[in-house]
């Protein structure tokens, strides 16, 4: 059925009215190769449509005219049935009565929820071939999970990650935002204990100052509509019991070694029938849905990296209470896992460590043209043997990736009463975090 051209016009009208929301803003990267689109990729409700116009609210701001930015939200029931046809005329209707924007200022095309019509591709393919436009593209749903957004453009995109707030964010959205330098005019008390209600309540947008119970069914049903819709549903999972029992079992244990055949071993001795591959099946799933990221071990050798257990983390700190068990005993957990997430914000590629005496760093991070950067993390390091545990595996580390920068971050805010060996750098976890 094609959409009435009075529909598509209003459509186009209500876009070109909008004006722009006070949206908090999102410290997100776009790279800046040109002529490419930017596929905007990440977990549902982490915030992605809302940056999309935080984007177009930007060129705004730096003096584009409004009908250069059009902003179309496509998960909307007037558009049922909308298709590759009806987009390209609503795109041309707006090039018609603006003849001149692709001479001059250009246009900025976001796209929003592309999955709702079917051969998009084509068309975003053939708006970059002509030139004169950028182009933002989101999706989430069973037909067209985030990731496949930027696959699905064959080379003519780059994905931008939106994860959940980070802890600056989470900040800015409640106006506790401290200064560039995270020490200035912020007292360390305060800081901390910002952190730990923010290791408890996470990022989410809409779970921000949340009643803890309103939150807990909030971030509860995320997971099962994740869960359902993108995993169930879009790969026909056909024993969802061994899903969800792995699902929970990632979820509750962050940071712990996840190895298929003994989560194989444990559900087969509780009755579950379930192989190996379909193990393996689930869990990238459950990556690509942004559930769970995993880290491996950092290896020259691929097979090293295969045989050997990956850590498994979920995409927010704030789902851990929801499947833990225990009060202060997640906190370390949390904390590991909120740095995990801060390294992929700022672009680095991460792995863990195993040192040859067996000892293991949380993270060995590259980023291009940089150095290494080896990571651990722990509550804190007043215990003798705690630091003693943790400093020497990153000395070990640190002796084979020579030119590696060694990094200890604890939650504790005190310096450590130890004196620190000389190559290692501490830094507390909300400083660390808010980037000073």
């Amino acid at each position: 059925m094609t959409i009435s051209r009075e529909v598509l016009r209003a459509k186009l009208d209500e876009s070109l009215a909008a004006r722009p929301r006070r949206l908090t803003r999102r410290d997100v990267r776009l790279p800046s190769i040109p002529g490419k689109a930017f596929a905007v990729i990440g977990v549902r409700r982490s915030g992605k449509t809302s940056f999309l116009a935080q984007c177009r609210s930007a060129r705004l701001h730096r003096g584009a005219p409004s009908e250069s930015q059009l902003l179309l939200l496509l998960e909307d029931e007037r558009l049922a049935g909308l298709t590759v046809a009806d987009l390209g005329w609503l795109i041309e209707e707006h090039a018609r009565r603006f003849p001149d924007l692709q001479s001059s200022a250009g246009v900025t095309l976001y796209l929003d929820e592309i999955q709702y019509v079917p051969g998009w591709e084509g068309l975003v393919r053939r708006l970059m071939d002509t030139g004169g436009m950028e182009v933002f593209v989101t999706g989430s749903s069973a037909r067209l999970l985030s990731r496949e957004v930027a696959t699905s453009l064959r080379g003519r995109a780059m994905e931008v990650l939106v994860h959940p707030f980070s802890f600056r964010e989470a900040l800015r959205h409640a106006g506790n935002e401290p200064p560039a330098r995270a020490g200035a005019g912020t007292g360390p008390k305060g800081l901390d204990q910002s952190l730990r209600r923010y290791l408890v309540q996470g990022g989410f947008p809409e779970a921000q100052g949340a009643d803890p119970r309103d939150r807990a069914a909030l971030l509860a049903g995320y997971v099962d509509v994740v869960v359902l819709r993108d995993v169930i549903d879009r790969h026909g999972v056909t024993n969802p019991l061994a899903l969800r029992w792995l699902q929970r079992r990632l979820l509750a244990n962050p940071g712990g070694g996840f190895s298929v055949k003994k989560q194989y071993d444990t559900l087969r001795s509780q009755g579950v029938r379930v192989g190996k591959d379909t193990l393996h099946a689930y869990l990238g799933y459950l990556e690509d849905a942004f559930l769970v990221r995993t880290v491996s071990l950092d290896a020259a050798s691929e097979r090293q990296r295969m045989v050997n257990p990956r850590k498994a983390y979920p995409v927010d700190p704030g789902l851990i209470p929801l499947f833990a068990r225990g009060g202060r005993s997640y906190q370390g957990h949390a904390l590991e896992t909120a740095v995990l997430l801060e390294l992929e914000r700022r672009g680095w590629a991460v792995s863990y460590v195993r040192t040859p005496e067996g000892w293991e760093v949380d993270f060995c991070a590259h980023r291009p043209g940089e150095a290494p950067l080896l990571v651990q993390v722990c509550l804190e390091t007043a215990d003798d043997r705690t630091w003693e545990r943790e400093v020497r595996a990153l000395r070990s580390a640190g002796e084979t990736y020579g030119d590696a920068l060694l990094l200890l971050v604890t939650l504790d805010s005190s310096p450590p009463p130890q004196r620190l060996p000389d190559g290692v750098a501490w830094a507390p976890a909300a400083r660390w975090l808010l980037g000073d």
